[in-house]
């Protein structure tokens, strides 16, 4: 028996509540007596449930069910490190191994202490890096793992006398990385194959992947402004502005802002001519590799045409194993056997694939029309270009003044090569014809942001000192505004430094108007501009930066300055820290030597920032 408790005063039940326990009464009451009769449950045989696919965390136990010993990490931020991944993992079918590429950010990496249950395993680790050597999205959790924890690698050795070996490669795009990736990979595996007691195969015919049949979410932004940003020369350096607005994008000033660009439609043409297809044929290629996470090389079904104009990359020159596989579907025997020497390690494959393909820029389609006995099926070509990567620019705004908009400082890439062909960037010459209408198609950029480590300081009472000639001003433009931002907000802001450069004042001096007012209004401290070509001898920023070494060294060794530095690194970034070395030497009385570790210090603790590209 349950006991009621009731409190003097109140009525134990209301007339509410007399009527919801009459409503429940009468409907269990109902139920009970006018319910149909439970039928009979007919037994079924209990399906056995599948477990859970082991290759969502575990390479260990993929590489067990699809037989393989080797895989391949890879950290990839453009492309590069996973399509030399995909190299050596289809490499080791020659060698009598199996292998596969793997994304460290898909399986659980502390597994690697599991290495040692498969025999003759090899971990390959294709590593690249950006920036300032930062390790690429996709390897960050890898890299702070390692960084982080006490891997647990009890048995897994590091020599070349045990079962399971490591070998890291780094990628990164300086110089003919190519030549250099051929050669590491010629001394490489037959390495691997003395450790291991194994010979080649022999197989050096071609490896397909995908199965050709007849018949993959950033977020599509509205231009608002395309502009001209020079007022004469032969370049076209341009300004646009994409807005984000609903779309809950958060961006820094020294961000970057990465878009999807398409292929010319030009190209695109010229190469079903060439070929002799119909680009609208409807295809699908399909994986032959079952356990493979990448079931097609890009959404399928698609036509050739889809292909070839958003997910491959055309204009690129090939890489060497592109030009191996083609070779045999070169009719000319002179041909074939050019195609496989450039493809070779030899010096005079080298040679010849520096002069021919890489010094000429010649692109697929160049390489077609200078080869007219080389004719191979548009499937397998579609299945040996590189995916079509995006885009990255510095943005060139501040999310403090403009949290809708995303600016974007670019120069439309044309030039002529060495074949009297006209070869013109993808991305640029894309975002030219992105011109904002009034006629209610809104011309769109599929976009994301990646985020950097180039940012101000903390303290907005730091000075800073800003080095970025040409396009290189982007990222300053941004920081320019949050400066002026902080100050209208009363906050101390400390001395705001520019150093740009251009060809002409009167043709190139990009956002003109904006940084002189920024200067009227004492948000840049100095605004020092170098007119490269206004004069018989060059003036650059470096220049610049020497004359005026004294207010630059109380700036650094006194103030505290940040430095930042965006552009050019093969000549500019390396001039300028070449400068910085040499004011230290001077004014700091340092040896070379200590100079050096002096801006290493800088830049460990976040005070040499660089956003540079090649």
């Amino acid at each position: 028996d349950s006991e009621l408790i009731i409190e003097y005063g109140e009525p134990f039940l209301s007339n509410l509540d007399i009527f919801l326990f009459s409503l429940i009464a009468g409907l269990i009451i109902y139920w009970v007596m006018f319910r149909k009769k439970a039928e009979a449950i007919p037994e079924f045989k209990k399906l056995e449930t599948p477990a859970p696919a082991a290759r969502e965390s575990s390479f260990i136990e993929k590489m067990k069910k699809t037989g393989k010993n080797i895989v391949v990490f890879y950290g990839s931020q453009t492309g590069t490190g996973e399509e030399f991944a995909n190299r050596l993992s289809k490499d080791a079918q020659r060698y009598g191994m199996k292998g596969m590429a793997a994304d460290p950010e898909e399986y659980d990496m502390s597994e690697l202490s599991r290495l040692k249950e498969i025999d003759n395993s090899l971990a390959i680790f294709c590593m690249a890096t950006y920036g300032e050597g930062d390790p690429t999205d996709n390897a960050q959790d890898f890299y702070d793992w390692l960084q982080e924890s006490d891997a647990d690698l009890d048995g897994v050795n590091f020599t070349v006398s045990f079962s399971s070996c490591f070998f890291f490669i780094f990628v990164n795009d300086d110089g003919n990385l190519e030549e250099d990736f051929v050669s590491w990979r010629e001394q490489f595996w037959p390495a691997v194959c003395e450790h291991f007691g194994v010979e080649a195969t022999g197989e050096e015919s071609s490896i397909r992947q995908y199965e050709p049949f007849d018949s993959k979410n950033p977020f599509l932004s509205p231009v608002t402004v395309n502009r001209k940003l020079n007022k004469g020369g032969d370049r076209h350096l341009m300004h646009l502005e994409l807005d984000i607005t609903g779309s809950k994008i958060r961006y820094e000033s020294g961000d970057h802002v990465a878009v999807y660009p398409t292929n010319d439609s030009n190209i695109v043409n010229k190469l079903g001519e060439v070929l002799g297809v119909d680009l609208d044929t409807v295809i699908s290629l399909n994986n032959l590799d079952e356990e493979s996470n990448k079931k097609h090389p890009f959404p399928c079904p698609t036509t050739y045409r889809t292909a070839l104009t958003h997910y491959l990359d055309v204009t690129s020159c090939p890489r060497t194993n592109v030009l191996y596989e083609l070779a045999q579907y070169a009719s000319d025997p002179k041909d074939q056997e050019n195609m496989r020497k450039m493809a070779s390690s030899s010096p005079e494959g080298k040679a010849l694939y520096q002069t021919w393909v890489l010094d000429s820029s010649r692109n697929i389609l160049a390489i077609l029309e200078d080869l007219p006995s080389l004719r191979p099926p548009i499937d397998h070509l579609c299945e040996l270009l590189p995916r079509l990567q995006a885009r990255y620019y510095s943005i060139a705004s501040s999310s403090k003044v403009h949290p809708n908009s995303i600016h974007i400082c670019a120069v439309v890439v044309e030039y002529q090569t060495k074949t009297g062909r006209t070869n013109k960037g993808v991305a640029t010459n894309w975002l030219k014809n992105k011109v904002p209408t009034d006629n209610g198609h809104k011309a769109t950029v599929p976009m994301y942001i990646r985020k950097s480590q180039f940012r101000l300081p903390f303290k907005s009472s730091n000075p800073v000192i800003m080095i970025g000639p040409g396009t290189g001003i982007a990222p300053f433009m941004g920081f320019i505004q949050e400066r002026a931002w902080l100050k209208q907000q009363g906050k101390e802001v400390g001395e705001t430094v520019m150093y740009f450069g251009c060809r002409h004042k009167n043709e190139d001096f990009l956002y003109q108007e904006e940084l002189e007012a920024f200067e009227k209004e004492e948000v840049l401290t100095q605004l020092n501009v170098a007119f490269s070509r206004d004069q018989e001898k060059k003036v650059y920023v470096q220049h610049l930066l020497k004359n005026n070494k004294e207010e630059v060294w109380r700036q650094i060794h006194k103030d505290n300055a940040h430095i930042y530095i965006c552009g050019d690194a093969r000549n500019m970034a390396r001039d300028v820290q070449t400068v910085f070395y040499e004011i230290a030497e001077e004014l700091g009385g340092m040896t070379h030597t200590q100079a050096v570790d002096y801006i290493k210090k800088l830049m460990t603790k976040g005070r040499y920032s660089q956003d540079v590209w090649s």
